[in-house]
């Protein structure tokens, strides 16, 4: 993804070129991570829905993403027994991991912790977004190919409606000041994260 583009999801370093070189070598590793990111993103969905569910716009915003990520994991699921994959284990994410691990203290609790959640979730959306555009540029698989465009517009428009989401409950400049420095946070994740080629982050 380019610098411009990567500018426009908010991203401030792009991915290791060698991980879409990784990647295309590991397709039943990738297409078996990327099903439990989308059932993972479907809970975490459900469960800010049942923390926050006297927030009408969180609800009514988040509710049918629920429905769309459960969809995304069948698709994948759809995908991995086409080709002869079981699903086999959960793996370890340790990008999502090491973001939620640097979530600020004084944010740890009332509302301030909604904002650092779905700031978080934002971020991996916008990552996810990013490596599914790899995917679909890199890949010689055609079909592949189209399957990960198909994702990349869906993870672009979860990552700006979890920002606008935010912005409904907190002012434009806190929202900023949160996204930048979670933005800067992630930098630090990923310079302790070497490419993996069997994984989606």
């Amino acid at each position: 993804m380019s610098t411009a583009e990567n500018t426009i999801l908010g991203l401030k370093l792009p991915t290791d070129p060698r991980w879409a070189d990784l990647a295309s070598i590991s397709i039943q590793e990738i297409l078996t991570d990327h099903a439990f990111c989308e059932m993972k993103a479907a809970t975490q969905c459900v469960t800010l829905i049942s923390r926050y569910a006297d927030k009408e716009a969180l609800v009514n915003a988040l509710s049918p993403v629920v429905t769309e990520e459960w969809g995304h994991f069948r698709m994948v699921w759809a995908e991995m027994k086409k080709r002869g994959f079981g699903l086999g284990k959960q793996r370890k994410d340790e990008y999502v991991n090491m973001l939620m691990e640097r979530e600020p203290k004084h944010g740890a609790h009332g509302e301030e912790k909604l904002l650092q959640r779905l700031m978080i979730f934002a971020l991996i959306e916008a990552r996810s977004c990013e490596r599914f555009r790899l995917l679909h540029e890199n890949l010689e698989d055609q079909s592949l190919k189209d399957f990960y465009y198909k994702f990349m517009v869906s993870e672009a428009g979860h990552y700006r409606m979890l920002i606008d989401l935010a912005e409904q409950y907190y002012t434009e400049e806190r929202v900023r000041e949160a996204w930048a420095w979670w933005l800067k946070t992630e930098i630090e994740v990923l310079a302790q994260l070497k490419p993996r080629g069997d994984r989606m982050h």
